[in-house]
């Protein structure tokens, strides 16, 4: 049956590929006719209680360990180092307010932004440049990609936890949080 070759088609383009795949891409291998959307769909039923999963992160798609196994998974890599707190304060400034300027994440921080915070983040691929606010002096703005959403395992940045869910989880004392999350971005 056609339908399961074009199946098995987009199910070796995703495990082939080392990064996950857009739908741009999934569709350029298929003819024109696919409905690439079924396919993906149909593959997510097929791996929804397997060991591996199927997985969208932005507009692409890409295989990982079910929650229900990684506990039994050991995974041993070199880290080359953790991110400062002010690394992370930024990268939170960033995911929820993208896309904005150094001078908006310095305003809400209260402090300078130094080079290497913001430089760590770009060489992790987590945030980069979207382009340039129509101010005065056109200062680049910056924003995630998708590499932050896959390694943070978010299917679009919609998925970000709201101040709430913050506070419930213990992240964030009750009463308590960075001044930046108390606006309308995040829930209170």
């Amino acid at each position: 049956m056609a339908d399961d070759l074009y199946i098995n088609i987009a199910e070796a383009i995703i495990f082939a590929s080392d990064k996950p795949v857009s739908n741009r891409v999934i569709s350029s291998k298929l003819p024109d006719d696919c409905n690439v959307q079924e396919i993906l769909e149909s593959l997510k039923i097929k791996y929804e209680n397997r060991g591996i999963n199927l997985s969208k992160v932005g507009d692409s798609w890409a295989f990982r360990t079910s929650p229900k196994v990684a506990d039994y998974l050991v995974v041993e890599r070199t880290v080359q180092k953790k991110l400062s707190k002010a690394a992370l304060e930024i990268l939170s400034i960033i995911a929820y307010y993208q896309p904005i300027t150094r001078a908006e994440i310095e305003d809400m921080r209260g402090v300078s932004v130094s080079q290497g915070s913001l430089e760590t983040l770009f060489e992790a691929n987590w945030v980069e440049p979207r382009g340039y606010k129509d101010v005065p002096g056109r200062p680049a703005t910056w924003r995630t990609t998708k590499y932050f959403l896959d390694h943070f395992g978010l299917e679009s940045i919609k998925d970000l936890p709201g101040l709430s869910e913050l506070k419930a989880s213990g992240l964030l004392a009750r009463n308590t949080g960075p001044s930046y999350l108390k606006t309308n971005n995040i829930d209170s």
